[in-house]
């Protein structure tokens, strides 16, 4: 069972199982210009910084997109929304499908299982895992539903693949070590933050909760995506990976190359 993944942009990998082509939160368009867009509202603005590494023709045909969530242009953006549309299947919250028109989405409950059909990967199978985008609970619903995902299929030796979508450390990720064997985490990270709507607000994990996930699900390899490339990322990628470089689980973390194709060990 060959196994790739390509990092293309913010929160957006493509996963390559055995031919069977995954694509996550489809962040397509360049970098901004002069001004800044709305990430979700006219209070909640930001700026990217960076374009995707590969043109939507490099990426080519999809089979399977998972999204975090729809409401947010730094997981899916006006590019990513006409891009879903060619996709057979898009699995997301249940409040997705109800504003993603013109697309095939399929809305997942929390711990909710969803079974592939593919002659490629043998028995493969979608979770939906409990996400929650901030770290002030009372703000959980002005953040909207969030979800996160594993990949597991036939003969999986060392346990699931874990996209943890835009979350913090909260209790669902517990629940998620005592429900699953992680292998590989695939972590947002970048300490995305609004000051000026909130203080203290953070609607991704910063670099302890980064390392603080990784000694809680004791995968083998850790990957950080979702660092980089907008102004509400108020975590520097110097700060975190200085930060992660004098941790007990730094072996773990693999950095990817945006652009490059990596090969996990499966």
């Amino acid at each position: 069972m060959e196994v790739t993944i390509t990092h293309i942009d913010t929160a957006c990998v493509l996963i390559n199982i055995n031919g069977f082509k995954i694509l996550t939160d489809p962040t397509l368009n360049k970098k901004d210009g002069f001004f800044p867009q709305y990430v979700s509202s006219p209070m909640a603005f930001s700026k990217k910084y960076c374009s995707p590494s590969l043109s939507i023709e490099e990426i080519g045909k999809i089979d399977l997109v998972l999204l975090s969530h729809d409401h947010h242009s730094d997981n899916l953006d006006k590019k990513g929304r006409i891009f879903i549309q060619t996709v057979p299947t898009v699995l997301s919250t249940t409040d997705a499908v109800k504003r993603l028109k013109n697309t095939k989405t399929i809305g997942l409950d929390n711990w909710q299982e969803y079974n592939v059909e593919t002659e490629k990967v043998e028995n493969l199978k979608i979770t939906a895992i409990p996400a929650q985008h901030t770290n002030i609970r009372r703000l959980n619903k002005i953040m909207g539903s969030v979800i996160g995902f594993t990949i597991e299929w036939q003969r999986q030796a060392n346990g699931c693949i874990y996209i943890s979508g835009d979350t913090v450390l909260f209790e669902g990720l517990y629940e998620l070590e005592k429900r699953k064997k992680v292998d590989i985490a695939i972590l947002h990270l970048g300490a995305g933050a609004f000051p000026y709507l909130k203080k203290n607000l953070r609607v991704t994990m910063n670099g302890e909760e980064a390392i603080a996930t990784a000694q809680l699900l004791k995968p083998r390899i850790v990957m950080p995506i979702h660092y980089e490339g907008w102004w509400h990322f108020k975590q520097s990628v110097k700060s975190l990976k200085s930060e992660i470089g004098k941790s007990d689980v730094k072996e773990k973390f693999l950095w990817l190359e945006s652009g490059v194709e990596a090969y996990l060990p499966i």
